[in-house]
């Protein structure tokens, strides 16, 4: 168990503060995030705003009339406008990502840096949230941190 929560610690000065705060207690590593990362609500803000100048609403009302696809279009606006607010500025150690993580509030409880640090990882359900999205990319780091440590980790291949 883990006297101190902060993960700075472990790695001391081989890596970044920022990249060290962006490995998730669940081994997910914030930094490879869409959200994170922010392209992704970069192009659909961009892709909206190059929409509205060029008045495509009203070109794909005159291409729904011989491209059937096109009458979805102001769905397919909504959906951009989602997208846009697809962005999370904070990795899950300084308060972002979703704030009711069970695995987050876990590992703060049990004073753990991560989950590779508890001997139940293998087994424990409070990731399962993440599989649909992430696959094993959690249980794959965890090993992977439990077994080489966190600045091994970073300098590696991470799974998302």
């Amino acid at each position: 168990m883990c006297t101190s929560p902060d993960i700075n610690e472990e790695v001391g000065d081989i890596m970044s503060e920022q990249s060290v705060n962006l490995v998730g207690y669940c081994g997910l590593y914030c930094g490879d995030c869409f959200y994170y990362k922010g392209e992704i609500a970069d192009l659909a803000r961009d892709l909206r705003k190059k929409l509205r100048e060029n008045k495509f609403s009203q070109a794909s009302q005159s291409l729904a009339k011989y491209l059937k696809d096109f009458q979805n279009y102001e769905e397919c606006y909504k959906v951009l406008g989602a997208m846009v607010s697809l962005r999370c500025k904070r990795g899950c150690r300084d308060g972002g990502g979703d704030p009711w993580c069970k695995v987050r509030a876990c590992c703060r409880r049990k004073s753990l840096m991560g989950c590779w640090e508890c001997g139940d990882f293998e087994t424990c359900s409070k990731p399962d949230f993440l599989k649909p999205m992430h696959g094993d990319a959690t249980i794959r780091n965890v090993k992977r941190i439990s077994k080489h440590g966190v600045a091994n980790f970073l300098e590696g291949k991470k799974h998302f």
